[in-house]
């Protein structure tokens, strides 16, 4: 412990435990809310009548998530060294508005169509924002308020709400939904004015402040040069031309290449500048860098578990045990609560004993366990016995759990105290920026497993039930992203695929089954499984990269806490 956290009365004592908790309700609530819409996002297209499937609408479908995660992973790093600059706690109080207001204007959609579809893309940036606000500084603040012998438990509870909130928004988006798509963004505007009044009254400025000048070029050419390249990642994922995904597109080519030349920018200009906005030189502390690393490979892996399993669950097992498609999204927020379950189990408690024994050890371990249950996934059949798949995801959880609580405090504690809030934005930017890329590396994977072999056996299926041979191939032809959104929003792939012309042709009996919930998963099981084999290969491999990234942590340096 340093001689200022002995010095400073407010580190100890009630204050601290006030910190924790608000700031644990500002993660939760802003980490909740970019997944809430996942599961609700039919019952929200049906409330503002958009078809998400139809041609030129799956962009508002894929805005609609990655908007969010886009403006998230951007600004979190700024608004965090606005957080050194300005006070902390000024940013994440102004940051419980914003999201308030934005969840406000997101619950009183007053337009439909395509219209309604941009008014809540544009607001769910806005609270987007507001979220960075309060996830880019509430670690520092913790960071102050806790003395270094208790850190690693204060930032495991809030890091692990974060990561639960994430599949509790599942859940919370499943159940909403079904009372009514507004709901899905009412339940945020009372728990935002608590927080609000909440962290103006109680929370106060006692971390150490930096006044700079704001780095413009830096900013400018980091927050143009990350949304480029998520946006680029976005339309990488649709269909472009034959192609069954949309890298081959010129104009995504550009713009990850004008991307990749603006960070490119951005790191030159961080060298050269006096007062940066990106603290490059915190790279050269091996703890941080190697905590950081870890963080950004396993949010990559993260992203892929959770999106799989979403599809797995609503596109395969769930309809061959008898549920309909539109119940699926909520029985699969359901289905996967041994994940956070096992977050909720390992984050406090083995961000405790990181306090007292280390933080590689616990790291380390969890990210050996989460690529065991990566791996353990792959074994397991299409349509496969729930209790061994529980314990799957559980201990995935519960490794994420090992590893995320100790190597947040890792990772916070190796800096010096006037650089937390910077240093803070910079692990919530990584994460949050593997959330978005996962997405689009993950999918693409799926899309093209699914591209070598579902096309035969959908013209095939197709064919055996009636309907006419060109007709078929027709269909098949079409890029698997659609039937992959269909079974992704809870919607009958098969019944979307052919329409209602096709179906009232062919005999009832024939147009039953092809529309039931045995035909589609039975089709795509297998071309299914190939995809999910490489797709949670490569999450397996990029686990334990990150495990050999843990394990050459080091200590972190003493030199930090004695300049604080």
């Amino acid at each position: 412990m340093s001689t200022t956290e002995l010095q400073r009365p407010e580190v100890g004592g009630r204050y601290k435990w006030v910190a924790l908790s608000n700031t644990t309700l500002g993660v939760l609530i802003a980490s909740l809310d970019a997944s809430i819409v996942i599961i609700s996002l039919p019952a929200i297209f049906r409330g503002i009548g958009l078809d998400p499937l139809a041609a030129g609408n799956i962009g508002y479908l894929l805005w609609m998530i990655l908007g969010y995660l886009l403006v998230s992973a951007v600004m979190v790093v700024t608004l965090g060294r606005f957080g050194d600059m300005f006070g902390r706690v000024r940013i994440y109080n102004a940051g419980f508005v914003v999201f308030s207001l934005a969840s406000l204007a997101l619950s009183m959609d007053p337009m439909h169509g395509s219209g309604g579809a941009m008014w809540l893309i544009g607001w769910r940036m806005v609270q987007a924002f507001g979220g960075a606000m309060l996830t880019g500084n509430s670690a520092a603040i913790l960071t102050d308020a806790f003395p270094a012998r208790q850190r690693g438990m204060a930032l495991g509870v809030n890091q692990i709400t974060a990561l639960a909130g994430q599949f509790l928004g599942l859940l919370a988006g499943g159940v909403l939904a079904a009372i009514d798509w507004h709901a899905v963004f009412w339940v945020s505007v009372p728990v935002g004015i608590v927080g609000t009044v909440w962290s103006y009254r109680s929370l106060r400025e006692i971390g150490a402040r930096q006044p700079a000048r704001v780095d413009w070029a830096g900013t400018a050419t980091f927050t143009i040069g990350t949304s480029v390249i998520l946006a680029a990642i976005t339309y990488g994922i649709q269909p472009y031309g034959r192609h069954a995904t949309g890298w081959s597109n010129p104009w995504v080519i550009a713009a990850l290449t004008t991307g990749v030349v603006l960070l490119g920018a951005f790191c030159v200009i961080e060298t050269r500048v006096r007062q940066p906005m990106f603290q490059l030189g915190l790279f050269r502390i091996r703890a941080f860098a190697a905590g950081n690393l870890a963080a950004l490979l396993v949010s990559i892996a993260r992203g892929g578990l959770q999106f799989m399993l979403i599809i797995w669950l609503q596109g395969i097992w769930l309809p061959l045990h008898g549920y309909s498609y539109e119940s699926t999204p909520l029985w699969a927020g359901i289905y996967m609560l041994p994940l956070t379950a096992g977050f909720l189990l390992a984050g406090p408690l083995c961000g405790y004993l990181s306090d007292r024994y280390g933080a590689r050890l616990f790291a380390t371990t969890g990210l050996l366990i989460v690529a065991a249950s990566f791996l353990g996934l792959i074994a397991l059949p299409v349509v496969f016995p729930y209790p061994l798949f529980a314990l799957l995801i559980l201990a995935s959880g519960f490794g994420q759990g090992m590893f995320s609580a100790p190597n947040t405090s890792s990772i916070m504690s190796s800096v010096p105290a006037a650089r937390r809030g910077v240093a803070s934005g910079m692990r919530a930017t990584l994460q949050n920026s593997g959330t978005a890329l996962s997405i689009g590396v993950f999918f693409s994977l799926m899309i093209s497993g699914l591209a070598s072999g579902l096309p035969h056996a959908l013209s095939s299926g197709l064919q055996s039930h009636g309907v006419p041979a060109g007709t078929a191939d027709q269909l098949a032809a079409l890029p698997p992203v659609s039937s992959l959104f269909s079974a992704f929003l809870g919607n009958n792939p098969i019944a979307h695929l052919l329409g209602p012309g096709v179906l009232n042709s062919l005999p009832p009996a024939s147009a039953d089954a092809l529309t039931g919930t045995t035909f589609f998963p039975q089709l795509v099981s297998g071309p299914f499984h190939h995809g999910l084999v490489i797709v949670f290969t490569t999450a397996a491999i990029m686990a334990l990269i990150s495990a050999l990234a843990s394990l050459l942590r080091g200590r972190p340096p003493a030199a930090p806490h004695t300049a604080e």
